[in-house]
């Protein structure tokens, strides 16, 4: 059967540019020497016999560039170096800037059913230190890491199981893998695109060497001694890191590969020689020589990156940093844009409705209390007061730029009607003392809520004093208390918080072949239902099953759209979940669409004016492809 991601798999293969028998493939200026030394192989020799071409020249504004140059950047510590391999966005199948999936590593791809996937590798594509990327590099990750109960005590991940069950692996030939399920698995290549994507392919030739499988004992016991780590797992883990490019040994598929071994105050990351994609001219990408990540003071981010010290910036800025760095553009070295934050809501108000607090637990999930809450909150006075009227007030949904956006979602609840709200908290049996007076719990305590917040941002702040004033309108007397990310996470966990102050949702500009499992019970990271979502996450072996109704509804929609293999059922689901998730209040949404500044150098050219900033699914700068980004005037 041709399903539709079969159709477009197929046209991303056959449709996509291809470099003409003419076009020349030139490799770049610094590698030619290796070429000529000898030290390196010829261009046609380190590409895919079919790469992949990126097409340019004018299309959504980029433009053909010139390889030469450096980009600096400024990190706040040495674990951001983890945004390289996120901002570089290699994958197997990847989402282009309209969230539409396509094969980037893979030449191709087929889907039956959304049971079977069938990945068609490049052949003669090879890792970035020349040795072949085959299927070989598949066999050693499912048999010898997912499947060895030393390096996976779980066994496989868990997102690679439908229905608890584990797929079928195959091996067709040395280019083409197959994994096969019993039911649906809709999500299958929305995890290959995602930011931190499972890893189903790792360097065979180099990992071998840290296994037992492969590798004697006693060279083992002299790596382990040499590494300072206490067993060949944490041997094997530490070598084979990917989330964080820590590891200069490792070969890699990304544009660029880490050359520098922390601790260290700068990180390079130098061209990958072997890259797999080139433009329609035939030139090898990525444009940009080296990446170097200078470590510095996040606090002094903002400061470095007007004076000109960082020619592309976006993580450890913010809104509140607009107008000083767009002051500093009048000195000429930056250009300062306004992207498109894509959160369900830049801060959302989120009760704990696991909070251990029996009588605040049964009142928080009364959703007459809920709707109340967020009938109270004054939405344009924040937008305007803490955001200049630039954001979108909203509950905590999806914004316009997804296909599945309808403006009901955005407006559920989400009108400033004090009078609505008051009206519902009497309806619920919340009495108050006199018409502006405090309002009483049903045994009697008075209203007195704790907010917590990590205030990571000066706006967690500035939201908070505004939404303190408008809740006290409808008998909330709002106290902020503020702790550490850790800390916070703790106390939401063990039932001590009833309220917090967070962001909305992760993505914001979901498609139907995206998991909805943002607005059900499936994680413990979820504020509002940190139990609930455990026992999800557990398999039912920790936490406790929803006890709302609706709760549960969305749970059995989420498991519906696990089965699902047609996208017009997809995008049903999703709708019918975004109606009771926005309906319901489960978290209390106040302003979205909020500007993210973008600093660049007056040289970084193909980086657009507008985009979308955030996490997933744009991996921050990754759907954007740095590896086209070029500097006008080269080093």
């Amino acid at each position: 059967m041709i399903t539709r991601r079969t159709l477009l798999a197929l046209m991303g293969s056959t449709m996509l540019p291809r470099i003409s028998a003419a076009t020349e493939v030139v490799d770049p200026d610094p590698l030619k020497t290796e070429v000529a030394e000898g030290t390196l192989p010829p261009l046609a020799d380190r590409l895919p016999k079919v790469p992949r071409v990126v097409p340019l020249d004018g299309v959504d504004g980029t433009v053909t560039g010139r390889h030469g140059g450096t980009i600096k950047m400024l990190i706040a510590s040495q674990r951001d170096i983890r945004y390289m391999p996120i901002n570089s966005y290699s994958r197997l199948v990847g989402f282009d800037r309209h969230f539409n999936f396509g094969p980037d590593l893979l030449e191709r791809y087929e889907v039956e059913g959304e049971r079977v996937f069938t990945f068609y590798l490049r052949p003669g594509h090879r890792w970035s230190d020349g040795s072949p990327f085959t299927t070989e590099d598949f066999r050693y990750v499912w048999e010898d890491m997912f499947h060895n109960k030393e390096l996976h005590k779980g066994g496989i991940p868990n997102v690679l199981r439908v229905q608890g069950k584990e797929p079928l692996f195959e091996v067709l030939d040395e280019f083409t893998v197959r994994y096969s399920w019993e039911d649906p698995n809709p999500d299958f290549l929305a995890e290959l695109a995602s930011p931190v994507a499972t890893r189903l392919m790792l360097p065979a030739a180099y990992l071998k060497q840290f296994h037992p499988k492969y590798q004697t004992a006693e060279r083992i016991a002299e790596l382990i001694k040499q590494q300072r780590v206490d067993g060949w797992v944490s041997l094997h883990q530490k070598m084979s890191r990917t989330a964080r490019p820590e590891n200069p040994d490792l070969p890699t598929l990304d544009p660029w590969r880490g050359i520098t071994a922390p601790p260290a105050g700068q990180f390079v990351f130098e061209r990958n020689a072997y890259f797999h994609r080139v433009d329609g001219n035939g030139l090898q990408l990525p444009y940009i020589d080296r990446v170097v990540l200078n470590v510095s003071s996040g606090d002094l981010v903002a400061a470095k990156a007007a004076a000109g010290e960082s020619d592309l910036q976006l993580t450890n800025i913010d809104f509140a940093d607009y107008t000083f760095l767009k002051s500093a553009e009048k000195r000429g070295a930056i250009k300062v844009s306004l992207w498109k934050r894509i959160q369900g809501s830049r801060a959302a108000l989120i009760p704990n409705l696991n909070c251990s607090d029996l009588i605040w637990r049964q009142t928080m999930r009364d959703v007459r209390v809920r709707r109340a809450l967020s009938l109270a909150i004054n939405r344009d006075e924040v937008n305007k007061a803490v955001f200049f009227g630039l954001g979108s007030p909203s509950a905590n949904s999806i914004l316009p730029e997804s296909p599945l956006f309808r403006p009901e979602y955005r407006d559920a609840w989400a009108t400033f009607d004090p009078d609505q709200a008051n009206a519902l908290l009497d309806e619920a049996g919340l009495v108050r003392d006199g018409e502006y007076g405090i309002r009483y719990l049903p045994d009697g305590r008075p209203c007195k809520l704790i907010i917590e917040t990590t205030a990571e941002t000066t706006f967690d702040t500035d939201v908070l004093e505004l939404v303190t004033d408008h809740l006290w309108r409808i008998g909330f007397r709002i106290f902020t208390h503020v702790s550490h990310r850790e800390l916070f996470r703790q106390r939401i966990t063990s039932g001590e918080t009833i309220l917090a102050l967070s962001p909305g949702l992760d993505n914001g500009v979901p498609t139907a072949d995206m998991s909805p499992r943002e607005l059900a019970p499936t994680n413990d990271d979820q504020i509002q239902w940190p139990l609930w979502g455990l026992h999800h996450l557990s398999g039912g072996g920790d936490g406790r099953p929803p006890d709302i109704p609706e709760a549960q509804a969305l749970l059995d929609l989420f498991h519906e759209w696990r089965e699902a293999d047609a996208h017009d059922e997809r995008v049903e689901i999703w709708h019918r979940m975004l109606s009771i998730f926005t309906q319901q209040v489960f978290t209390i949404g106040i302003v979205n669409a909020v500007p993210q500044p973008i600093v660049r150098s007056n040289r970084l050219r193909n980086l657009p004016n507008e985009g979308l900033y955030g996490f997933d699914p744009t991996s921050y700068l990754g759907v954007y492809m740095p590896d086209t980004f070029w500097l006008e005037g080269g080093v």
